[in-house]
Formats: structure tokens, C-alpha cells, sequence
């Protein structure tokens, strides 16, 4: 990790940098296989899993009896944990429900909004590398809350046709309606246009490698909506004097793990805790089963000293990032002053990990910095607000000859005429 210390404010746009990536041809190729999916349905969707997944499917659907059997593969101490994140997570969710009321802006005139389900969503859970099995808990849960009809699930199978039981398991507890064996690129143009199998849905949800990212992006241009833009996984800390060198590395090098392009950023008071946090990243660093990827993480990743907490905070929200642990004697003093970030962490004991599993709360937040206008997933992302209003004759007394006049102002006459027609009927 590179030391930057004391950095002056106009070198803070550089330290929030994100790794960059040249995405010409990326962009180019998911293109391409996205038309091909649109023009060609399941036969595409099969040829792409066998090129890129090295599978060859008869059928894109799981069957019930792949699910059964699922359930005798997860052992009984796994299941428990799922269920126990399960209901944290429906218990937080839950307690999201939009309760509209009606508001008369002046008399005779009400208005009013009603929270409606997205029909059919279609989630996207990785296998690759990490089966992100608790993903299908984040993304299912609130959806099933929410009152979708058809919760479509796509995920690439393993070289003997296989999705990864705790998936599967996953999916049943949550609610899940239809999974199918299907990953990346044609996953998501699969869900957007819809194949012989896989029905097309109106949004897509879940997160994925820069592939995956970018067929979205491309899909949400005209033909569905997305979760939102996202790009790979990032965590910054914060830490004084009283942080725990220990639990600072180990939350760092959490999110190092992910995938070679994550980055994580460290930023303190503490010239000490810097370099115990440093000793102890290597450490702990050379324990790790997924090393060689945290290390290229690492590369992209930085370690600040500052000289305030207010300067740790200024510099985490211009950074806006994915996830953010504050590990400082006044945590909750610096919670209040949060303005970008997608998911907080306060005090020592509250790991990522725990939001990225059993917590409650969600953990498919907004990356890149993109924590300065969206939110993570929440109730409300599977929801739209359909708005009502009702007009009395008094109503139209109320506001009338005001829409009238702008309607007028705007050089729109037919929308004036459609008020003026109703002022003239009351008033005969």
C-alpha cells in the first residue's frame, strides 16, 4: 500500500482515484454478445456458456430435484447461518414499507402516492471465484418483501452443469421463483430481452466483473432499468490512536480479496497505528488462501495520514465510498458528518463482513464513487410511487385560473384549454 502522508487538499483528487480501465473493447465485446442473445435467445445464451463458462447445458432452467438435492449438499450449521441472516436481513428490510398519506395542497384539491411492486426483477449472482450465495439473500429478501411476482435468478454453473448448493439453498429460503444456469454477458441480455427460457424482467439487480457491469450499463440504456452503475469493491477506514491495528488490517485486507481491482484506503491520525496497521497487513496477508489477489488489490491501495478527524472525514466523503468503517474514539460523532458513502461501520466491533452477511443491512451498494447521488439496494429499489390526485369542483376553484396563466405563459394553449373547459362548466 502506498504512504501518502500530510497530503495537501489539492492532492486529494489523486488519492480518490479509482484504478482505471481501458473499456473500448470491453465494451465492444458485450456488445456483441449482447445482439447475439437478443437475435438468437436460449441457442446463444447455451454457445456463450460453453465458450466462456466451458459447459455444455441440455437446459438453462434448475429443476426442483437440482434444488432438493442442493439442500442434502449444505451442511445443517451452514443452512442455520443463512436462515439467521435471512431473517435480520427481512427483519431490516421490512421495516422499509412506504406509508403514503394523503396531503390536500389546498381545499379540494388531494394528493397522494401509492408504493407498487416492479412486477419481475431478474438477479444476477456471481460464481467465478466467490459464489456470492449470501447476494441471493440481499437481492431476493427485499424483493419478495416488496411484493414482486417473478423473482428470476441467473447464475453461471460449474464445468459439470452444477450451480453451487448454498445458491441454490439461498434462493429457496429467500423466495426465488425461477433460477437459471447462466452467467455473465448472456445472463444479463438473457433477463433484458428474454429468451425461450429465461423471461425478460424490468429490472436487473447484482453485482458482477466489468463484463457483467458494462452489459447492464449497455441494457439499461433503452431496453430495462438497473440496480445501479457499479464498478469493483472498495472499503475506506478510518482509525485514531484507539483503533485496533489487528481489526484495521483484517478489515482491510476483507475487502482486498474480492478481485484484483478492488481497492481499499486507509486514513488516520495516528503515525503509530499507521505502521502497526502496515506490519499487520503483512501478517495476516500471508495466511490468506486468495493472497495473490489481495496483493494486486494492495497495489491500488493507499494509506493516509492526516492531521484531523475533520480531515479524515472531509476525505472520505470526497472519496464516497463503497463501504466506510469509522474505528475512532468519537464514532458517532463522526457519523453525523457523513454526507457519501454507500454502507457505515462504527466502532471497533462492526467488521464489513457482518453488513456483508448477517447484520440485516444490504451489502450491493453503489462503488466508484457513485455514493454521491445513489443509494444501495433497499426496499424502495424494487418499488416504483405511482402519485394520485382528485379535484373537486372547489379544487378547481382553488387553482384553476393559476393553471390557466403559466399554461398560458409556457405558450401551451391546449393545456390551458383543458382547465379553462372545466372553470367554464362549474361556473354554468
Amino acid at each position: 500500500m502506498k504512504i501518502i502522508n500530510y497530503p495537501k487538499q489539492e492532492q486529494w483528487a489523486e488519492i480518490c482515484q479509482r484504478p482505471h480501465l481501458d473499456i473500448t473493447q470491453l465494451m465492444n465485446t458485450v456488445s456483441s454478445v449482447l445482439s447475439d442473445v437478443k437475435a438468437r435467445g436460449d441457442e446463444a445464451v447455451k454457445e456463450y456458456e460453453q465458450r466462456f463458462d466451458h459447459v455444455a447445458l441440455a437446459s438453462l432452467a434448475v429443476t426442483e430435484a437440482e434444488i432438493d438435492e442442493a439442500e442434502t449438499l449444505v451442511s445443517a450449521d451452514l443452512k442455520a447461518a443463512i436462515k439467521l441472516a435471512h431473517e435480520n436481513i427481512f427483519k431490516f428490510h421490512a421495516a422499509q414499507k412506504f406509508e403514503g398519506q394523503k396531503i390536500e395542497t389546498r381545499a379540494g384539491v388531494e394528493c397522494w402516492q401509492k408504493s407498487v411492486a416492479i412486477e419481475k426483477v431478474g438477479l444476477y449472482i456471481p460464481g467465478g471465484t466467490a459464489p456470492l450465495f449470501s447476494t441471493v439473500l440481499m437481492l431476493a429478501t427485499p424483493a419478495k418483501i416488496a411484493g414482486c411476482q417473478e423473482i428470476v435468478l441467473c447464475t453461471p454453473p460449474n464445468r459439470e452443469g452444477k450451480v453451487n448448493p448454498a445458491i441454490l439453498v439461498a434462493a429457496r429460503i429467500a423466495g426465488v421463483s425461477r433460477i437459471f444456469k447462466a452467467g455473465g454477458v448472456q445472463a444479463i441480455g438473457a433477463m433484458a430481452y428474454g429468451t425461450e427460457s429465461v423471461p425478460k424482467v424490468f429490472k436487473i439487480f447484482g453485482p458482477g466483473n466489468q463484463y457483467v457491469m458494462a452489459a447492464k450499463q449497455q441494457v439499461s440504456l433503452g431496453d430495462v432499468a438497473i440496480d445501479m452503475p457499479a464498478g469493483p469493491s472498495e472499503v475506506c477506514v478510518l482509525a485514531d490512536d484507539t483503533a485496533d491495528a489487528a481489526f484495521v488490517a483484517a478489515d482491510l485486507l476483507s475487502q482486498a480479496e474480492h478481485g484484483i481491482d478492488s481497492q481499499v484506503l486507509l486514513v488516520t491520525t495516528s503515525e503509530k497505528l499507521l505502521q502497526e496497521v502496515q506490519n499487520e497487513v503483512e501478517r495476516q496477508l500471508n495466511l490468506l488462501p486468495r493472497k495473490e489477489i489481495a496483493e494486486k488489490a494492495l497495489e491500488n491501495s493507499r494509506c493516509v495520514l492526516v492531521s484531523s478527524s475533520d480531515e479524515m472525514m472531509a476525505l472520505s466523503n470526497m472519496y464516497a465510498p463503497e463501504h466506510l468503517i469509522i474505528q475512532t474514539a468519537n464514532y458517532a460523532e463522526m457519523a453525523e458528518q457523513v454526507v457519501n458513502a454507500g454502507s457505515v461501520f462504527l466502532g471497533k466491533y462492526a467488521c464489513e463482513s457482518a453488513g456483508d452477511y448477517a447484520s440485516g443491512t444490504n451489502h450491493t451498494l453503489p462503488t466508484h464513487g457513485y455514493a454521491t447521488a445513489y443509494s444501495g439496494v433497499n426496499l424502495d429499489s424494487y418499488c416504483r410511487k405511482v402519485t394520485f390526485q382528485h379535484l373537486s369542483e372547489e379544487g378547481i376553484r382553488q387553482i384553476g385560473r393559476a393553471v390557466e396563466l403559466m399554461a398560458e405563459a409556457e405558450q401551451l394553449d391546449a393545456h390551458k384549454n383543458a382547465m379553462t373547459v372545466r372553470l367554464r362548466a362549474i361556473e354554468n
